[in-house]
């Protein structure tokens, strides 16, 4: 039955801007200030005759955003003033965008975008047991909040597109976008029809914290919204503000949905309007623009790279270009580069992740390792062998190879000792791979490995077995 009914997503995102002062004050936006009420002043606190000011860095960010998307960056915009009363709200209003945004339209991951506005962060409330505390220190921080059209259809694709952009605001650097921090709050509109001609009664889902928790509150509430439906309970769907309970994976009803009416939006009176034309070079500000994720997934692909490891790259820069770095003398060569990539981001991932103390080898001498590995002077287990020791030095891979006694051996009058002794121990399964047994060979040839202690190069060492049997 589930299958006759269409859910409809919308997404709200905010997501706090990495500048050095408050949206309208000098007052420092520090999100990692543990000391309550310590970043704050007259104008954030709202003391009567202060005036506020526009974070100019504030703007840019938003106009960098909107080119990152493919947005339309307005000429004219203006500040609003958006009117409810809550404890968090110094002002008795927040100053927010409601008409004009800075951006309009766009697309990200499929995804099409309405517009991302500009407006303030609220104060955070501290509930303890017998009452309610207010820690201004977040109020007046930038806030940018996107809004996409009411076109994603799953959980899965909510959550996706909420990561790709927390991935989008890092590569710009606009935002920190932790969503651990509370600097990046999803909120989700969502109904469900069985008419595709027509939307259902919108419930929002808000202050999803977690990519997880996002996509569990948005399957939780088609689940709840179809239920409803298909027991003649219908009426019961109304338009309303629902939170999300993640000890008991359920939604649960906070307040009857406000409309942008209850809001009494009007211009802001205490600020200028802007132009934006007029005060930034728009052109220079696109030239400014990183490598962003899509197109460093496009490049990597070009180069060959696993998905996987694309997107472990993509979603870790600093890697990423320790990467970079490595694969520099391997640019026409596309084994080499994926090869890098290979160990990248497996052996060395697993030392970072393994060893909290663990040094990157320099690219140089990684690039080295892999060149050596490339070209069968060494095998995989003296590679890794390699790598190990590398941690907490910066010796050349071919000085370890040489001390350890890990380049791989090609002397076929060597490797053929070896290989008699390893078919004198081994006559059953010498003949098994007479009886056709193709595994047999393998074994033996791992064998050989074995005694060489990896020294072997497995080719050479398969070839005289071959000649010997």
């Amino acid at each position: 039955m589930k299958e006759k009914y269409i859910p409809t997503i919308g997404l709200e995102i905010h997501a706090e801007l990495a500048t050095k002062t408050k949206m309208f004050c000098n007052s420092a936006n520090n999100p990692d200030e543990t000391r309550p009420n310590t970043n704050i002043c007259p104008v954030c606190l709202a003391h009567p005759g202060t005036l506020p000011v526009i974070n100019k860095m504030a703007v840019e960010a938003v106009i960098k955003t909107g080119f990152a998307l493919g947005g339309q960056i307005a000429n004219f915009t203006e500040f609003d003033r958006k009117n409810y009363f809550y404890p968090d709200i110094p002002k008795g209003y927040q100053i927010s965008q409601y008409k004009y945004p800075i951006v309009s339209g766009g697309e990200l991951n499929g995804v099409k975008i309405t517009r991302v506005h500009l407006e303030e962060d609220t104060a955070t409330s501290v509930h303890e047991k017998d009452a309610t505390l207010i820690d201004f220190n977040r109020a007046g921080v930038p806030l940018m909040e996107l809004v996409t059209e009411p076109v994603i259809k799953t959980a899965e694709a909510a959550a996706a597109f909420a990561r790709e952009l927390q991935l989008v605001l890092k590569y710009l650097g606009v935002s920190e976008a932790n969503m651990e921090k509370g600097q990046m709050r999803v909120e989700a509109n969502i109904s469900v029809s069985a008419d595709p001609k027509k939307f259902g009664t919108k419930v929002e889902v808000k202050n999803l914290n977690s990519f997880r928790a996002a996509e569990r509150a948005i399957k939780y509430e088609i689940e709840r919204m179809i239920y409803l439906t298909e027991e003649g309970r219908g009426s019961e769907i109304i338009q309303e503000t629902r939170g999300w309970d993640e000890m008991k994976q359920a939604t649960f009803s906070q307040r009857k949905k406000e409309y942008s009416e209850d809001y009494r939006y009007f211009p802001e009176p205490d600020l200028p309007k802007l132009f934006l034309q007029e005060i930034f070079n728009l052109d220079e500000i696109k030239k400014t623009l990183p490598e962003l994720p899509r197109e460093k997934r496009e490049r990597y692909g070009a180069l060959g790279i696993k998905t996987e490891d694309i997107e472990i790259f993509v979603g870790n820069p600093k890697l990423a270009d320790y990467f970079e770095q490595v694969i520099t003398p391997f640019r026409s060569d596309k084994e080499k580069i994926k090869l890098a990539s290979n160990y990248i981001t497996s052996d060395l991932l697993g030392h970072l992740k393994n060893k909290s103390d663990y040094t990157l080898p320099t690219p140089i001498n990684f690039s080295a390792l892999i060149g050596m590995l490339s070209e069968r002077k060494i095998s995989s287990r003296g590679a890794k062998d390699i790598l190990e020791h590398m941690h907490g030095h910066d010796d050349n891979p071919e000085k370890i190879a040489k001390e350890k006694g890990l380049f791989q051996q090609s002397d076929a009058i060597a490797l053929k000792a070896i290989a008699e002794k390893v078919i004198g121990a081994n006559m059953a399964v010498v003949a098994d791979y007479k009886a056709g047994k193709e595994a047999a060979l393998g074994y033996l040839v791992g064998q050989m490995m074995r005694e060489s202690k990896g020294a072997a190069n497995p080719q050479v060492a398969k070839k005289i077995l071959l000649e010997l049997i």
